[in-house]
């Protein structure tokens, strides 16, 4: 199963695990698209790389913030991820990086790392049979969209529970190619079709929604759990 993170061997028993996300033409500069706080910025930037450090089942040891949107915005980035950590419930991990101070752009730019570590193993891809079930969490959501309709993202706690639970067998943030394409990726059956009643192609920006794959005894709780964030998956034959 393909991830959006870089594995690298430690020694015979751990790996490294590279998570990161970028943002550009997002921020407080007159010429950027979308106009929110950096402490909106870099929260959505933390979520989506620990987000995909996490689902590839590493414990998150660091963060690391390259800023192109000036000194003044350094303070505001930080705060954003101490936000996300809070959110999680999770110990604060440390926070380092650089700030591009030699020349200014015209619009703002970040990315954000997040390196974790775990015990070594082999991706397993997912063949699907009639005990399994697969559920989006959240609605896939992009620019404006995603400060105007808040209340449609899946909370970052949420996919942390997920990715606790016994009964799931692989939890995967959507991005930018959208639902159906991490679908695709995630299954070996080449055949297979879905069905959600949500549009499964758009794009879902910074991991505003997530898929569950889970066993089937485990529908009532995930559903449960997840509340109105929960969108079941019909896989078709």
């Amino acid at each position: 199963m393909q991830r959006d993170v870089e594995i690298i061997p430690l020694d015979r028993t751990k790996e490294l695990v590279i998570a990161c996300d970028n943002s550009g033409a997002i921020g407080m500069k007159p010429m950027d698209e979308v106009s929110v706080p950096y402490e909106t910025v870099s929260y959505y930037c933390f979520r989506v790389a620990w987000m995909e450090c996490v689902s590839a089942g590493a414990i998150p040891l660091s963060v690391m913030i390259q800023n192109f949107c000036g000194n003044e915005a350094w303070t505001s980035l930080v705060d954003g991820i101490h936000q996300g950590m809070r959110e999680i419930g999770t110990p604060e991990l440390p926070i380092t990086g650089s700030t591009e101070s030699n020349f200014t752009l015209l619009q703002s730019a970040i990315s954000v790392t997040v390196l974790g570590k775990r015990r070594k193993k082999k991706e397993q891809p997912i063949s699907f049979s009639d005990q399994i079930k697969v559920a989006v969490i959240g609605s896939p959501l992009v620019g404006n969209e995603v400060i105007d309709q808040k209340d449609r993202i899946a909370p970052i706690g949420l996919f942390h529970w997920f990715c606790q639970q016994e009964e799931v067998l692989a939890v995967m943030p959507v991005g930018s190619k959208g639902v159906l394409a991490e679908l695709n990726q995630m299954f070996t059956n080449s055949t297979l079709q879905f069905d959600c009643e949500m549009d499964i192609k758009k794009s879902a920006g910074p991991s505003t929604c997530f898929i569950v794959i889970y066993k089937q005894g485990g529908n009532d709780r995930m559903k449960r759990q997840a509340g109105g964030w929960f969108h079941p998956v019909k896989i078709i034959l």
